[in-house]
């Protein structure tokens, strides 16, 4: 019985974890071996404030887990202690915390991850963290936006100033 039991909770925790796979928009996976306590706790903190998920986990739960949710190409880099981290929300948040924290810390390595359900490796996982944030880019999209109107503000009323000038 005990075993059946035990079978059970594990099952039920692959089945989280799988979830967690199939309705995180971006999901990155790491290796957090030589981070000490202190340093696991201030990127757990940095994580949990911007509403990211981040476990460490068995690789046999993980492949589990990536097999349920037809993530199996994510299995490659479930090699070593492995920490992951979910997001829901922000598609670039794990990304970037991770990543600016693995230049602080040389002892985070970036293995790769899932974003919207495709698997992709670390130097993608970079390229992600590089982007600005939604703000901003919404605020470079208003620029290019407002930039033809700004230039056409300005010949009328440099040609209103020309005529001025001639009269």
């Amino acid at each position: 019985m005990a075993n059946a039991k035990v079978i059970e909770a594990k099952q039920e925790a692959v089945d989280v974890v799988t979830g967690k796979l199939q309705n995180s928009i971006t999901t990155v996976v790491a290796d957090y071996r030589g981070l000490n306590v202190s340093q696991v706790t201030e990127l757990r903190k940095q994580l949990r404030e911007a509403g990211v998920e981040f476990q460490v986990l068995k690789n046999t739960l993980l492949r589990r887990a990536t097999a349920a949710a037809e993530l199996t190409e994510l299995d490659e880099v479930l090699t070593g202690p492995t920490a992951i981290a979910f997001s829901a929300n922000d598609a670039v948040a794990p990304a970037k915390i991770l990543n600016d924290f693995a230049k602080k810390n040389d002892a985070l390595k970036l293995k790769g991850g899932v974003v919207e359900g495709k698997v992709i490796g670390a130097d993608q996982i970079k390229a992600l963290a590089e982007l600005p944030s939604r703000e901003g880019l919404l605020s470079m999209l208003l620029s290019v936006l407002q930039a033809p109107m700004r230039n056409f503000a300005l010949v009328v009323k440099a040609v209103a100033d020309k005529e001025e000038q001639s009269a």
